[in-house]
Formats: C-alpha cells, sequence, structure tokens
C-alpha cells in the first residue's frame, strides 16, 4: 500500500511540474523531386509558455529549435527539418513542455559578432573573442565600419557564409567554401595560409558601394540610395542555431525620401542549415506604399546575366575580392536574388556596378530570397549555365512549398 501511494504521489508531481502538449504535423512533399532540410516552422502564440520541446519521427528524435523572435524571454517559434521523399508525406510528433531548457543538438549553422580589439595585440587576426550579441549607433557616429572586428555581423551555414557591413551600405559580403562545413568561428572571414592549407575557404567577392549580394537600399528614381541618414541603426543576433540563425538589422528614423516622413525599418535575415539560400524578411512600423526601395546584385566584372524577367535575376562573374591582385586570386562566383513579382516596379538595365530592381512594399512588409555559389566549391556549381539551370529548379522548389497540417 505504501508503495502504491509513493508511486501515485510521484506521479501526480511530474504531472504537476511538466506539463505536456503533443501534436501531429503532417508534411507532405507535392514535388516529384526529394527534399531535404526543409523547414517547418510552427507558431506557438496559441499555446501555454513553452520552455522545451522534443519532435520525433518513425519513433525516432531529431534536432528542433525553439526561437524567442521579440526577446521578451517567451519562445514565439519551433522549428525542424524535414527530409522528404518523392511525393511523400511523413507524420512528425510534436511534444511541448512548459519547463525544462531547449534540448542541446549539434549545431549546423553558426553567427557571430566581435568588437575590434585593441588592447590584447597577441591575438590573431582570426582569433578574436571580444563577443557581442548587439550594438547600436548614432545616424552621426563617423565610422561605424570598424567598430567591430570582421566590419558586422556573419553567419552561416555548411554551404555559404555571409558578412553584412554595419554602416550606411548594409551590404553581404561574401565567403567561398570548398567543403561543406561550418569554418567562421575559426576563420572569422579571414582565413590564414596555414587554414587554407586545410582546405579552408575565404572572401570571395568585392562589393564596394554595390548591393552585393541583394542588399536592401533606397531609390531615388535613378538610382539606389544607402541607408542614410539615420537617427541610429543596430545589427543582433536573434538565434544562435542549432537548425537556424536569426540576424537582424534595425535602422530607426531612415529619411528615405526629403519629402516624406522617416521610417523605421528592420532588416531580418534567416539562414537555415543545409541550404545556400537566405530568407530576407523587411518590416516597416508604417505603411510606405508610396515609398520606393530597391534591391539586385553586384554586375561582377565581365559576368554573364541571367533574367526570367518574373524577379529571378543572377549573374555569373570572376573577380579580385581585395585590392591585393599579386597575393590573391581571382574568385568565380555566381550570385542571385529572387524577388516576388507583386514588389516589382521596374528591373533596370545593367549599368557597370549593379542588376536592380525597383521595389514597392504592399504595406508594412515584404520578403525576398538571395543565395549564392563559389566555384571553389567542390558541392557546388562551375559554370554559368550550371548555376543557372539550378536556380531555375530552386525557383521552382520555392514556389511549391511543403504542405503542412497540424493536428493537436
Amino acid at each position: 500500500m505504501k508503495k502504491l501511494l509513493s508511486f501515485m504521489v510521484l506521479t501526480l508531481c511530474c504531472q504537476s511540474v511538466i506539463a505536456e502538449k503533443t501534436m501531429t504535423v503532417t508534411v507532405t512533399n507535392p514535388q516529384k523531386d526529394t527534399r531535404s532540410d526543409v523547414p517547418i516552422v510552427i507558431s506557438l502564440a496559441s499555446y501555454d509558455e513553452v520552455r522545451s520541446a522534443v519532435v520525433t519521427v518513425d519513433g525516432k528524435e531529431i534536432p528542433c529549435q525553439l526561437d524567442d523572435l521579440d526577446q521578451d524571454e517567451t519562445f514565439d517559434e519551433l522549428c525542424f527539418l524535414a527530409d522528404l521523399g518523392k511525393k511523400e508525406k511523413k507524420e512528425y510528433t510534436v511534444t511541448l513542455f512548459d519547463k525544462g531548457e531547449p534540448r542541446p543538438y549539434p549545431a549546423r549553422v553558426y553567427a557571430e559578432m566581435v568588437m575590434a580589439n585593441t588592447k590584447d595585440k597577441k591575438l590573431k587576426k582570426n582569433q578574436q573573442n571580444n563577443y557581442i550579441e548587439s550594438i547600436t549607433a548614432r545616424g552621426d557616429a563617423a565610422y561605424t565600419y570598424n567598430l567591430q572586428h570582421h566590419h558586422g555581423v556573419d553567419f552561416e551555414s555548411e554551404l555559404n557564409g555571409i558578412r553584412i557591413y554595419f554602416d550606411a551600405r548594409q551590404t553581404l559580403d561574401l565567403y567561398g567554401k570548398f567543403s561543406k562545413q561550418l569554418e567562421l568561428k575559426e576563420t572569422q572571414f579571414y582565413t590564414d595560409q596555414e587554414q587554407k592549407a586545410k582546405g579552408y575557404g575565404d572572401d570571395v567577392l568585392w562589393v564596394g558601394q554595390t548591393f552585393g549580394l541583394g542588399a536592401f537600399r533606397g531609390w531615388d528614381g535613378t538610382k539606389p540610395t544607402h541607408v542614410e541618414p539615420v537617427r541610429t541603426r543596430t545589427q543582433r543576433i536573434i538565434s544562435y542555431g542549432p537548425l537556424r540563425t536569426i540576424v537582424e538589422l534595425v535602422d530607426r528614423g531612415w529619411l528615405v525620401d526629403a519629402a516624406k516622413a522617416p521610417v523605421n525599418m528592420t532588416i531580418r535575415y534567416t539562414q537555415y542549415a543545409g541550404h545556400r539560400d537566405t530568407d530576407v524578411d523587411v518590416f516597416f512600423n508604417k505603411d510606405v506604399n508610396d515609398y520606393r526601395f530597391s534591391t539586385g546584385i553586384i554586375n561582377v566584372k565581365g559576368s554573364e546575366e541571367f533574367s526570367d524577367k518574373k524577379g529571378l535575376r543572377a549573374c555569373w562573374g570572376a573577380d579580385f575580392p581585395t585590392n591585393d591582385t599579386i597575393n590573391g586570386k581571382r574568385e568565380t562566383v555566381g550570385l542571385a536574388v529572387l524577388v516576388p513579382q507583386k514588389y516589382i516596379v521596374s528591373e533596370e538595365p545593367a549599368n557597370k556596378d549593379n542588376y536592380a530592381y525597383v521595389l514597392k512594399v504592399n504595406g508594412k512588409q515584404m520578403s525576398y530570397k538571395v543565395t549564392y555559389t563559389s566555384a571553389n566549391e567542390t558541392f557546388g556549381y562551375h559554370s554559368a549555365k550550371e548555376w543557372f539551370d539550378y536556380l531555375k529548379a530552386w525557383r521552382r522548389e520555392v514556389e511549391a512549398p511543403v504542405i503542412v497540417k497540424i493536428d493537436d
């Protein structure tokens, strides 16, 4: 009788400490192609507080991630990655708990912000450790580009690596890899000779004043404009992984057009594991339908252009990524931006700097995607034809998302 009573008390205690909510998530692949690392994102807004979660498929646990998007210490979304065969349907079991901590899983993405170190001269250029998570500068700050070690936040998946300059350009600069692996923690965008000998990648793009890879800018009627003047500009890391990293740029009081009121803008970059493409979501604090903006890609010297005239614009070309043409080498890259047609005002003719789109935002928010490849990749693409063929397939996949059904 005592044993039975003890068991009943233990059971009741466990139930009071760890409340569970279980749901079945059915994911269907509508395509005749296999798909891997498909992001499945579930809003937690309709659930009570969630502190930890477990996702299983076919009785086996798979990695998942909880994210606090608005930084209020409450998780807003759960995400996991699905692998699906041709026309396959899979059932995933998601269990939410109101206690505990998110489970640790192997990192498949990485993000980093590092302040410039002016004190410890013994640290190598790729061993800086003055880590931060957010930085805000006044709009009249003299030279924000050098405040951070590698000039801005960086992030990566196994396939790519991107840094975003902390200045009015807010340009995306690119890191090319030879192998599928995480590298930025070790190289910090400054790969040394020993690391190069081991097969690590390096910076592969010179961006100057251009869009680089899909930077979001203003438009003055004839050309792109930088994100200035602003009252303040911020970079911050929202999520470090393990399945996706999320970073944000916040520009407060941006005077996009001198004839109109300033706006607050947040640009969110989401990088998923197993992906070379990056999601770009742009949010405003007010309706900006009568403003004009722009994005696009750099016109790499001598590059070959591709456009499907429906929002997919790309190029393939080679140039030196730095001014050091003696010790450096010419890097060949393929770049692309994919913008939904509803946001496009015009596709501008190529000039010496950019392949540009003029954009309108229908309300307060818009989204698009960017992607790239380096010809150094052993796993990637090595000609303009291969790259452009891949992009056509990529677009078809983007426009045929998996079907997700949730049953509590």
